[in-house]
């Protein structure tokens, strides 16, 4: 029962954060009212005990998260910009795990310098979840954020094979950068490869079922879509290949290898429902479990140093903050070094002002704030040595990371609202104008569906020697009003079954047009004429509109 319980604190914390979010009096971030909240529930008279097991910890949060955010991320523009985020995701993670290994070793000479590598692999992957949680997506420019989120997608699984990388080199002493190299390119691609063909192969079965059963199972598909990222975690890894990429694989292939003729609007309707449910509640429980565990490991640190020596106490502090730094500045000084070298390149091309700006620069560095990973990757090294001995400054290290992530969340909600303040509005961006040239052709795609549509009844009737006038004043109102009010409680039959007929014939129009729209939708997306986002929001906003046509017609049938 001690887990049920857990379970329900839990849940009730992660809505009680929301409504303490909304009340409090001054700004703060969501994760840090997470962060609190799971702070209090380590306190003693609480008595709440969580037991953060890391591999449990990546199996059951990370996969889901990552496959959602890989599924719903603008595929357009990640490609786009793909030079940028591959330099962030494995060019900076690399150059992080370089220079941040060295410094931790020269700060604290305890820390061997394999460990000390480990500590930077599992600082360099950044969370794309607590940045949004603290500035909003609206408030950086989408450009950045796009990158920033692709960055987050890919550093994860980088940064963890990294990890494994160091802990066999404390473990055997051995390393191989050559061997390394090859690796990880093969881990890498492998998980790719898993994810994308897992997916597309699933995708199939799961359409062949609602084939099947003829589609009326939404439930069972929305059940069998949730099941997904975790089974091409677990093949990944069962492969020895990289899980966490290909859940990020199999996110990005579902828009490519659902059928949309066969993927019903219940479907999409009751699976969007339950990925933000699933969404909230899971970014909830990481920030809150983060929180719980924080006292335990930095108090506990704090503790123990004052009591050998009160001035130790203060050089903890200090080494959080100087790592921190270490790792402000190379993030800086990596993100500064790219956008001046492609300011070059546009000088070349005759831009004159192009040159690199500093406080995109200083946002991007305050922008890679760490989160739950950081946690569970250094939580996940060993405890003892071959030989059996303990593993060197393995506390020390686990101070530092949780730190760390601690310095970095409070550091970007003090910084990035300042720096983002003097932020001007750009005026009508791309996606703004994408969606209002979408939505006029979305709108003569439903017209044109609706006339033929009238034609097809239109012969129907006339087979049946019927009059043809009311269907084409109901194809005249639903083309020109695209949505018709219908007077369905009559007080004669006869105008009763004329309102019951009207209803039919606009229904019948309403399913026509939003049909159309969806298909040109698909087609717009595949010649990447649209984005994810688009599709996503006025799909949204067409399967709504059918659901609510499904309902009225059921209630005056």
């Amino acid at each position: 029962m001690e887990i049920v319980y857990t379970v329900l604190i839990l849940l009730l914390s992660v809505a009680l954060s929301g409504v303490l979010f909304r009340l409090v009096p001054f700004t703060i971030p969501l994760p840090l009212v997470q962060i609190f909240i799971g702070a209090l529930l380590a306190w003693p008279g609480f008595d709440v005990r969580l037991t953060f097991d890391p591999d449990l910890f990546m199996l059951l949060f990370i996969p889901p998260l990552l496959f959602a955010d890989a599924w719903r991320i603008p595929k357009r523009e990640l490609f786009a910009h793909r030079r940028a985020v591959l330099m962030l995701a494995l060019g900076l993670v690399f150059f992080t795990i370089a220079g941040a290994g060295y410094f931790v070793h020269w700060l604290v000479p305890a820390i061997p310098l394999p460990i000390a590598f480990a500590l930077a692999a599992v600082l360099s992957p950044t969370d794309a979840v607590a940045l949004s949680g603290i500035v909003g997506k609206k408030r950086l420019p989408a450009q950045l954020m796009h990158v920033l989120e692709g960055e987050a997608l890919l550093n994860d699984a980088s940064g963890l094979v990294a990890l494994r990388f160091a802990i066999k080199a404390a473990l055997t002493g051995v390393f191989s950068i050559w061997a390394a190299a090859g690796s990880f390119v093969l881990i890498a691609c492998g998980g790719l490869a898993v994810g994308a063909a897992f997916a597309w192969l699933f995708n199939r079965v799961r359409q062949r079922i609602g084939r099947l059963t003829g589609g009326d199972d939404a439930g069972t598909q929305v059940l069998l879509i949730l099941l997904m990222p975790f089974a091409a975690y677990l093949l990944a890894e069962h492969l020895g290949l990289s899980g966490i990429l290909s859940a990020v694989a199999a996110g990005m292939m579902m828009n490519y290898s659902v059928d949309p003729e066969n993927y019903s609007v219940a479907t999409r309707m009751r699976g969007s429902s339950v990925w933000a449910m699933i969404e909230l509640t899971f970014n909830g429980i990481i920030f809150i479990m983060l929180g719980q565990q924080f006292p335990a490991i930095i108090g506990r640190a704090l503790v123990d140093a004052h009591r050998t020596d009160p001035a130790q106490e203060w050089a903890l502090v200090g080494e959080v903050v100087a790592v921190f730094a270490a790792l402000f500045v190379l993030r800086f000084v990596w993100v500064w070094l790219l956008r001046w070298l492609s300011s070059k390149t546009l000088l070349r091309a005759g831009f004159k002002s192009a040159i690199p700006g500093m406080r995109t620069a200083a946002i991007t560095s305050f922008a890679g704030v760490r989160g739950a990973i950081t946690l569970a990757g250094v939580l996940s090294l060993p405890f003892m040595m071959p030989d059996g001995s303990p593993l060197p400054a393995r506390d020390t290290v686990i101070f530092l990371a949780s730190g760390v992530i601690l310095l970095s969340l409070v550091s970007a909600a003090i910084a990035l609202p300042l720096l983002l303040r003097h932020e001007r509005p750009r005026g009508e961006d791309r996606q703004t104008r994408e969606e209002r040239d979408t939505r006029t052709r979305l709108a003569q795609a439903a017209v044109e569906a609706i006339e033929r549509e009238h034609k097809s009844l239109a012969k129907q009737i006339e087979s049946e020697e019927g009059d043809t006038s009311l269907l084409a004043d109901v194809a005249a109102q639903v083309a020109t009003v695209y949505r018709r009010p219908l007077q369905a409680h009559s007080e004669t039959e006869e105008l009763r079954e004329r309102a019951l007929a009207a209803a039919h014939f606009s229904t019948q129009m309403h399913i026509a047009a939003l049909h159309a729209e969806r298909m040109l939708l698909f087609k717009l997306r595949s010649s990447n004429e649209i984005n994810d986002e688009t599709l996503e929001k006025l799909l949204h906003e067409a399967d709504l509109a059918e659901t609510a046509i499904a309902s009225r017609t059921l209630m005056q049938s």
